[in-house]
Parts: C-alpha cells; structure tokens; sequence
C-alpha cells in the first residue's frame, strides 16, 4: 500500500537489548521513515552498539542519563517523532519477540481512519497461546480482565502488549506527562485514550519467545496493577459518567452499588444474629435484606451493561479533520 502524505515512525524503547535490538531494526521495512531507539540508561550501551553497527540513515538513537522505565522512554520517542512531523508513531520492543515485518497490520486501519490507536492481541490464536509462557498466559488474562474495568474498552484485550501504533493527531492530545512511566504505561494510555473516546482496535499477531527470563513479577504485577486498574478505573467512572456528561447509568451507578452493599451486610448481620442466637428471621427482615440486594444487583449489572455499549465508534481523527 502507498502511503501518501503519511508518514511513519517506529519506536523502540531500549533497555538490556544489545543481544536482539540490530536484528529488530534491520527487520524494519521501507514503509517506514523514522526509527527512534531510546537508550534508556542501558548498562550493555546498546545506543553505542546500534550506532556502531547501524548505518541506516532512518535511525536516530537518544540517550536517557537516568533510567527511566519504558513508559518514560517511550514518551521521549513519541515527542521525537512529533516533533519530526511523522503522521503515525509506532512502538515495538528491541527483545525480537515482535515481528517488524507486520507493521502494515498496525498503520493500515489507521491510515484509512478506521481507528486511532492500534495494538497487538496475542490471544487470537491458539498455536501462539501455547508456545506462551504459562506463567504469562496467566498474569495476561487477569490483567486484561482488570483493564476492561478501568480503560472502558471491554471488546480488546492483551492490554500490556507492546506492539502499538496511534495517529499523531491523537497522540498530541494525551496528556504525556501524565501517564505512567514503568510497565503499566500501555494500560495508562488505553485509559487515557477512552476518557478522549479514541477508536481503539485489537491486531492479530504472534511473539516469538525463548528461554529468556523475564524482569518483570507476575505476582508483584498483579498487586500493583490492581490498584492501578481500581484508582483509574473511578477515574474513568467519574469523568466519563458525572463529569464530562450524565446518563441513566450514572443513577444506577449511584444508587446500585448502594442498595447492594446495604442488602449483603443487613443481610449477613440478621444471619450473624440468628446463628449466634437461635432466633429466626422475621419475613420483614429478610425482605429488608433481600429486596435492595436484587434491585441494587439488577441497577449494578444495567450500568455495567451500558458501559460495555458505551464504547467510541467514530475515530477521533476523523472528528478532528472536521475541526
């Protein structure tokens, strides 16, 4: 495909990845006109690596003094590539478990404004999931169960994969500054890109994995990201629900949560009573427990049914273009 007045820029955030990052950058086809490698602080230097062995004029390599994590490497690309006036930026990591050949998939529903923001799914296929490490295949399904809560995009998932690509237009209104700057950085910009309804889409594609180890804990993952996933999504709640406007399930939001955790602990305090001392329930008690708990259940499950339909359908870029 020609891709004309549309330029693209690839990003690649740089840290412990002298042994795969020259293949990953040889890998990387024509289409693209700028690649940015983010030395993060490398111990292994791999900036001077890809510099000493890289005579490809597309690369520009930028050094970080100080580690600052692959969301805050990824933002001095992105503003890198702004800056240079590329149309689309994308992001893949220098481990060689991304396939720079597929890079078209990424860019093309984007240069045809069939959406905003693309990212990888490597739960499409079966073969892949296998080949996954079990560990990850684990820690990946829960912490994308958790980001449908915060981000809003309940149709995507994979959310922490790495291989990425956003409209520069788009880009330029995410407040860059605000997103986190370690491992959680793909799912803070997947919330970030809901509160600005950007059109997000989930891609096919397969990792490559070998017997590396991996820096990052699963388990210590999960905790953090919890409260990650929880404090965005009230965020997301908020902003979208009883800020920015006001809908039916903004009433049920109010009134559902708190007829339900009325009826559970009236209930189990009646049940607690009659355990501990063999009194029954009158009809009015269990009534008093039962009837808020399944009207504030049936309000709780008819928000969450709405926020599931509530989802952008028109990319913002093209909203944009109208601007």
């Amino acid at each position: 495909m020609e891709y004309s007045d549309f330029s693209i820029a690839v990003v690649i955030p740089c840290y412990k990845a002298k042994k795969h990052v020259l293949e990953v950058i040889k890998a990387i086809p024509p289409m693209v006109s700028s690649i940015y490698c983010i030395d993060d602080a490398c111990p292994e230097k791999t900036g001077e690596h890809i510099q000493e062995n890289i005579s490809d004029s597309r690369v520009k390599v930028i050094r970080h003094e100080n580690n600052t994590g692959v969301g805050g490497a990824m933002l001095t690309g992105y503003k890198a590539a702004l800056a240079d006036k590329n149309t689309c930026i994308v992001k893949i990591d220098a481990d060689g478990q991304m396939n720079p050949a597929i890079i078209s998939r990424f860019v093309d529903p984007i240069f045809n404004k069939k959406a905003d923001y693309t990212k990888g799914n490597r739960f499409f296929s079966l073969e892949n999931l296998s080949a996954m490490p079990k560990i990850r295949l684990l820690g990946n399904a829960v912490l994308s169960f958790m980001s449908k809560f915060s981000t809003g995009y309940w149709r995507i998932f994979d959310p922490n994969n790495g291989y990425t690509a956003i409209h520069a237009n788009v880009l330029k209104m995410v407040p860059l500054e605000k997103i986190s700057k370690g491992y959680f950085f793909e799912s803070d910009m997947l919330f970030r890109l809901n509160t600005l309804r950007a059109l997000v889409i989930d891609i096919p594609m397969e990792s490559r994995y070998e017997n590396e180890e991996s820096s990052l804990s699963v388990f210590r993952c999960l905790i953090e990201f919890s409260i990650k996933h929880f404090i965005n999504f009230v965020k997301r709640i908020f902003y979208n629900y009883f800020l920015r406007d006001f809908h039916l399930a903004s009433i049920e939001l109010i009134i559902g949560p708190i007829l339900l955790i009325y009826g559970v602990n009236f209930g189990i305090e009646k049940w607690t009573l009659s355990v501990t001392t063999g009194l029954h329930a009158t009809a009015g008690q269990v009534m008093n427990a039962a009837l808020p708990t399944i009207i504030g259940l049936q309000l709780s499950l008819s928000a969450l049914s709405f926020d599931i339909d509530n989802k952008p359908s028109t990319p913002l870029q093209v909203l944009l273009d109208d601007i």
